[in-house]
């Protein structure tokens, strides 16, 4: 009996022994005890993660769910200040030079350096703030260019001699080349279902901002003089210095670096203020759901795409100048070589008919009289002729509004190409003053029209880790064209070649609609992409 007993004894505890085992296992099995919003049986169908059963959602359709609302209304409006800010300081441009070179006997060619000197600060600002944005964060970017436009140009007010007074302007134009991170920034808050249209009413900023300027000048430089114009310029740039502690980083950026749980606070607040809900479950980035179609996960590996996928990309991450050279990859250099023809070809045109504007205007009884009524062109009359030249920009704007969400933005730029055609053929040839005058409004008008969509079109085709620098360096591109066309608007129609002036711009306008043509796709309601 006592040998039985031996023998028996044991077995049992080993039965205990493998009872507990299997309770251990389903313990360590069951995570619905860590994430309740997933459902752990229905996570895999025909070997494929399902995500609407899974309680995953990603950032696009949080967007989507939190609608556009308060929050992305005061993203619109600090951004669309930074973008009513650089009107300023641009159009400035057309009502300074004349009074420097007056007070300080300058020549036309030390003119001119003023006005060029910041288009080239530009050139160089749109790479610099991409790259600094792409790396650093969207709000880095727009703090600095905050800080590097009102400081030179508030201390531009204090210029003592003709040199100083160029450099503080280039380094204005340094600052105003960081456009692009503002339009990229609220772009990235933006439900893809209707981005077009607020891309559209944001860029009425660029308007607003460019009458006021001519307001203002009309109001201010008979008074005093051309000092407190500069001043009262830069208030728009302390303005964002002041509002820059409630501006919130994108969450698409914190995504894109792996922090979604930063990028999920801000989603959050962004429901909160908008009175709605995130979708129920965890935010997840796009690409996570594409690596999971490819390759579904095991069962003991059912939640690593919460853990590893946004650390994945931040090892992909582009760092330092590197982002550059990715927008020359296989994938990107062709969309990257379209838009630098596209952006050269419509600021080229673009500017061309600001400057046309007060040369043909007045150009009505042969070159040789043209050649001193725009010298004539002073006072009031200038602030007028700028100011209803501006208001131009009123209709092209609500036209692009009209056509970007309906056709896309490929064929809503070539329609605005044709018509901007349309209303210069005619000036190959001498006109009528009131004829010139309503063809230049129609011209001005498409040509506004066509830039919106533009700005739109570029932020949209690049993924998130490259789309400030790409949109940026478009932008500069862009701003060689606006370098170029004083040569070809002033230095023809002066020499009395307003045909050749007035055929390159149609060239031009050509050129860049062939190109809309061969871009890949148009963007007309797709989601934002994170990864290339």
């Amino acid at each position: 009996m006592v040998v039985v007993a031996c023998i028996f004894v044991p077995t049992k505890k080993k039965k205990k022994k493998k009872k507990k085992k299997k309770k251990k296992k389903k313990k360590k099995f069951d995570s619905e005890a860590y994430f309740p919003s997933i459902r752990t049986g229905k996570q895999q169908l025909d070997g494929q993660m399902d995500y609407e059963t899974a309680g995953l959602y990603t950032l696009d359709e949080a967007l989507e769910t939190v609608g556009f609302g308060r929050f992305q209304a005061f993203v619109l409006g600090y951004a669309g200040l930074g973008w009513f800010a650089e009107a300023m300081e641009i159009m400035i441009l057309s009502f300074i030079g004349q009074a420097v070179k007056t007070e300080w006997q300058l020549s036309s060619t030390q003119e001119s350096l003023l006005s060029t000197i910041v288009f080239a600060g530009m050139l160089i600002g749109a790479y610099t703030w991409g790259i600094l944005s792409d790396n650093y964060g969207r709000r880095k970017g727009f703090l600095f260019i905050s800080m590097v436009t009102f400081g030179a140009g508030f201390l531009s007010t204090f210029s003592p001699n003709y040199l100083s007074l160029v450099v503080l302007r280039g380094l204005v134009g340094f600052g105003l080349g960081g456009s692009s991170v503002f339009l990229s920034w609220f772009l990235e808050f933006v439900p893809a279902s209707n981005r077009g249209m607020w891309m559209v009413v944001f860029s009425t900023f660029w308007t607003f901002g460019s009458i006021f300027e001519a307001t203002l000048a009309w109001i201010v430089m008979p008074r005093l003089d051309w000092r407190w114009v500069l001043a009262f310029s830069s208030v728009p740039s302390f303005a964002l210095l002041l509002l820059f502690s409630v501006a919130p980083e994108s969450p698409r950026y914190l995504c894109m670096k792996g922090k979604t749980s930063d990028a999920l606070q801000v989603l959050e607040k962004v429901a909160s203020v908008n009175q709605t809900k995130l979708p129920p479950g965890v935010l997840i980035s796009s690409s996570s759901r594409d690596k999971d179609e490819e390759s579904a996960p095991s069962p003991s590996e059912e939640t690593s795409p919460l853990l590893t996928s946004l650390s994945e990309n931040t090892k992909q991450s582009i760092s330092g100048f590197s982002s550059f050279f990715m927008l020359f990859s296989s994938k990107l250099i062709k969309t990257t070589m379209l838009l630098w023809v596209l952006f050269f070809g419509d600021s080229f045109s673009y500017y061309g008919i600001i400057l046309l504007t007060s040369k043909l205007s007045s150009n009505q009884s042969g070159c040789f009289q043209s050649l001193h009524s725009t010298r004539n062109l002073h006072g009031a009359d200038l602030y007028e002729n700028a100011f209803i030249t501006s208001m131009a920009e009123l209709p092209g704007l609500f036209l692009s509004a009209i056509l970007v969400d309906r056709v896309g933005r490929k064929q809503s730029m070539a329609f605005m190409f044709g018509l901007a055609f349309i209303f210069l053929l005619p000036l190959l040839t001498h006109q009528p003053s009131v004829l010139t005058t309503c063809l230049l409004f129609g011209a001005r008008m498409n040509a506004m029209g066509t830039f919106t969509v533009a700005s739109i079109y570029s932020p949209e085709l690049y993924p998130t880790s490259v789309r400030t620098t790409g949109a940026g360096v478009a932008s500069a591109i862009g701003r060689i064209g606006g370098m170029v066309c004083p040569l070809v608007a002033v230095g023809l129609v002066n020499s009395c070649h307003q045909t050749a002036a007035v055929a390159l711009f149609l060239v031009a306008i050509v050129v860049s609609i062939v190109c809309i043509q061969f871009f890949p796709y148009d963007t007309k309601g797709r989601e934002l992409s994170d990864t290339n």
